[in-house]
């Protein structure tokens, strides 16, 4: 049975002599899928991400808040280091999520009530859930 193709079945591959090989990745690249909608991954991995809702605080932990920030208020002039916890509600979402950030109290600004760490970070004050002094260890 002969076919139409049989007698270059068997040639070697043609190397083009003026013309470089395309490397691997660049001849994958020219199959890859077309992104017809810029941003659409994005935007995928953005809404599969988990968030949270913010938890009200009871008096009690109100009023602990509220002694913790006092008592940093008093060592202010000191730079004290702490950990603060709190809730960062998200730009595009309609929750947010907890952090937990450790570093020296730069001040407190009470006109635009937030806490102002050294390393530039500004955490405002209502969304504080926890303040914990850390010792210095020197």
């Amino acid at each position: 049975m002969t076919n139409e193709y049989d007698d270059i079945i068997h040639l070697p591959h043609h190397v083009s002599k003026r013309h470089p090989q395309m490397p691997m990745l660049g001849r994958a690249a020219q199959f890859a899928p077309f992104a017809a909608l810029t941003g659409y991954d994005a935007a995928i991995r953005e809404s599969g991400r988990t968030t949270e809702d913010w938890i009200e605080q009871d008096e009690y932990r109100d009023h602990i808040l509220n002694q913790k920030m006092q008592q940093l208020i008093s060592r202010l002039s000191e730079n004290p280091i702490v950990t603060i916890e709190y809730f960062l509600p998200e730009k595009h979402k309609s929750s947010a999520s907890y952090h937990t950030m450790t570093d020296r109290v730069r001040r407190i600004d009470e006109i635009e009530h937030v806490v102002e760490l050294k390393n530039g970070k500004h955490i405002p004050i209502r969304f504080i859930t926890g303040i914990t002094m850390v010792e210095d260890e020197c």
